[in-house]
């Protein structure tokens, strides 16, 4: 079966949409595509404030990247203590945090070559 192609722009967009849509803050974008090294194409890492948000976040994610480009995740991980949930899209992974699990590990510093683009809180 042909995987079909997804556009990373429109990825992108609905996975942020989809953090957005239950208020996951502090949403960056790391392009990883100039790493030669690199798994993926982007990260994307957000974060919540209770497992309940981030398993929030994790849901409304794949809801909204299911309804608007009838995509799923290939692999999901960590949902069950919902301290570090990753979503990984194979182009795209999404990495999303309780906070402090996030601050503990800055996965940002290990992809210090990465362009980071920050998407300003909405709330």
């Amino acid at each position: 079966m042909a995987k079909k192609t997804v556009n990373n722009d429109d990825l992108l967009a609905n996975i942020i949409k989809g953090i957005e849509e239950v208020k996951g803050n502090d949403i960056d974008i790391l392009d990883l595509r100039e790493i030669d090294t690199a798994v993926c194409d982007y990260f994307v890492i957000c974060n919540g404030n209770s497992n309940t948000q981030v398993n929030a976040i994790v849901n409304s994610i794949q809801k909204i990247v299911s309804k608007e480009i009838k995509d799923k995740p290939w692999h999901v991980e960590g949902t069950d203590n919902a301290e570090w949930v990753l979503m990984d899209y194979v182009n795209i992974v999404v990495h999303v945090f309780q906070k402090q699990i996030r601050e503990y590990y800055n996965i940002e510093s290990l992809w210090g070559d990465a362009k980071i683009t920050t998407i300003a809180n909405k709330y």
